[in-house]
């Protein structure tokens, strides 16, 4: 069975930190652009980091958390990590991890569609002001 599962979220206060998990499970991820979407009650989903293994570890960065978030891959436990410092109430969003074969990082961080090959179930962060 092919799923990402998303953990690592909670409530923090600003200027915080925070590590996002995503296990991929069925599935060898390291030919796959891998990472985390994020979208906040009334606003539009934005692509916020992404992560290519077979590429030299091509990323992207959401120019909002460039600085703050560093996206990394495990090939020994199948997984990809958001490690969020100096977090904002405006990083407050359910978060959720997706995997595409065809997009490379900078393209799946744009991608407005919902075709994303593979998408898991959310994990909701928190940031107090």
């Amino acid at each position: 069975d092919v799923q990402l599962q998303a953990s690592g979220g909670g409530f923090v206060q600003a200027g915080g930190s925070l590590r996002l998990s995503c296990a991929a499970s069925g599935f060898s991820f390291d030919r796959f652009t891998i990472g985390w979407f994020r979208q906040a009650p009334g606003k539009e989903r934005e692509g916020v980091s992404f992560i290519r293994p077979s590429d030299d570890d091509e990323t992207y960065y959401l120019d909002s958390v460039a600085g703050r978030f560093t996206i990394s891959s495990d090939s020994t436990t199948n997984a990809v990590y958001l490690q969020m410092n100096s977090l904002k109430p405006e990083d407050t969003a359910v978060y959720f991890c997706a995997a595409d074969y065809t997009l490379i990082p900078r393209a799946m961080g744009t991608y407005k569609g919902d075709g994303m090959d593979i998408r898991g179930k959310g994990t909701l962060v928190t940031v107090s002001s």
